[in-house]
């Protein structure tokens, strides 16, 4: 079996990165900002983020300014409800969550690529069975298909988590090969979809947000798209996030 140096790299530092660290944490934090932006919000697992003092430092990009900020407010946010989340406060991200993400008519921040990169703001469209089509190629499919838009960004942060999970096994198994294909998925995913739209709706989130929860958790997505960015290397003619 190659050893797996043979696939760590250097940075333009010239420090080795250490690949089981980046995929650990990219899937860590994938993981969060899934889950935090596509379930609706629930008061006991907020409390065990609270309790748990999930937002005191980032599993991956520390140093990253967005991530950091991100984490700051979230921090703040976690010191003023520990020990226990009042209901005021878990109605007032409910409620959020609702403004933005669901909305009453249009969502103030809609969580769906297509309607970002469709001319009519529609849902359902090309973004999304190309999507689709990515959730395929590695055997996943979401669970209410065809009910509900693939391409919502819970999802998209969620296959994110995915690849990283796969990459991290090809590489501890020394699978050269694999781990170079899910290298560049990673890579084509992030261009192709995640980086064309998330700055759009991480702006509309920061300007409508009326919790810093949502707020926080909109900056570190785009600190997270911003490091991967980095450590995946892409080039820099494909890098849409600046």
């Amino acid at each position: 079996m190659p050893e797996v140096e043979e696939i760590e790299r250097e940075s333009d530092l010239g420090t080795v990165l250490n690949w089981t660290d980046i995929f650990m944490g990219e899937a860590l934090i994938c993981g969060l900002l899934s889950k935090a932006l596509y379930i609706y919000p629930d008061k006991a697992w907020l409390q065990s983020l609270i309790d748990g003092d999930v937002f005191a430092e980032a599993p991956f990009g520390s140093g990253q300014a967005d991530i950091d900020a991100g984490l700051a407010l979230l921090q703040k946010w976690s010191a003023e409800n520990r020990g226990q989340l009042s209901q005021a406060v878990f109605d007032a991200v409910e409620a959020n969550y609702m403004h933005l993400f669901v909305g009453l008519g249009r969502p103030l921040a809609p969580p769906w690529e297509s309607f970002y990169l469709n001319k009519d703001h529609l849902l359902f469209q090309i973004e999304t069975l190309q999507v689709r089509n990515w959730y395929r190629r590695f055997g996943l499919q979401v669970e209410h298909v065809y009910n509900e838009p693939d391409d919502h960004i819970g999802i998209e942060f969620s296959f994110l988590a995915h690849l990283a999970q796969l990459s991290l096994q090809a590489f501890e198994a020394g699978d050269q090969p694999r781990f170079e294909k899910l290298l560049k998925a990673q890579r084509e995913f992030i261009r192709t979809h995640l980086s064309r739209w998330v700055p759009s709706w991480s702006a509309d989130v920061v300007a409508n947000a009326r919790t810093p929860f949502f707020i926080g958790l909109a900056q570190v997505a785009i600190g997270v798209l911003k490091q991967l960015q980095a450590e995946l290397e892409l080039p820099a003619a494909e890098k849409v996030i600046q």
